[in-house]
């Protein structure tokens, strides 16, 4: 199994061997709808918060009296029938994490990269060494990759300092580590582009798992 070879100008040089399990399996799309939801779900900070009415300070002095006035009984301002009230069942924080095995994570990252690399949007690079961190020195890449202005990830097993620096102008370019990467990244960047390397680091990452 092959696959594109670029180099930093974004010219095909030759074709790269993929490993064979990260990329040979079918995807079901019901479990990696499974593995998508748990990472927007563990995402999610669940910070929402509504005061109750005993929360809330005031309202301690009855509005007016009981009886006799014409008006509907009420005993304070705090009410949530009341503006400025307290909010009834309203949301508060708590967690929306979902546990799954580093089993099923693993299976759901090779499902992924299976399913991109089927839709040809997996390619490999030599590397992303460069000498300056200048943004113009990717300028031709920029162009073969993302010419629709779609986002591109670089997959790396290093922080390359001089291509992350000249990249932040390119709202398109995003990067990480082999290590860390996931189904929900590799499902949602238009291209994954690997480095030789990093393609590497990523066999060694799953076979571990």
């Amino acid at each position: 199994m092959e696959t594109k070879l670029l180099n930093i100008s974004g010219k095909e040089i030759g074709t790269a061997t993929m490993p064979e399990p990260l990329f040979s399996v079918k995807p079901d799309k019901y479990f990696l709808h499974e593995i998508v939801t748990a990472y927007l779900a563990n995402k999610h900070r669940g910070t929402a918060c509504t005061k109750t009415r005993s929360e809330i300070s005031g309202g301690g002095k009855k509005p007016w009296k009981q009886k006799g006035t014409g008006r509907a009984r009420s005993g304070s301002t705090r009410s949530p029938i009341w503006r400025k009230g307290g909010v009834v069942f309203g949301p508060k924080p708590r967690s929306f994490r979902q546990y799954l095995p580093q089993q099923k994570l693993r299976q759901g990252l090779i499902a992924a990269l299976s399913a991109r690399h089927a839709d040809g949007a997996v390619l490999v690079i030599e590397n992303l060494n460069m000498e300056t961190a200048k943004t113009s020195a990717l300028a031709a890449l920029r162009k073969s990759l993302s010419p629709a202005g779609k986002r591109v990830l670089f997959v790396t097993d290093v922080t390359e300092k001089n291509f992350v620096a000249a990249s932040k102008n390119f709202s398109e370019f995003g990067w990480c580590l082999a290590k860390n990467l996931n189904a929900y990244e590799a499902m949602r960047n238009h291209k994954l582009v690997f480095t030789a390397a990093g393609l590497k680091a990523l066999a060694e990452k799953v076979k571990e798992n």
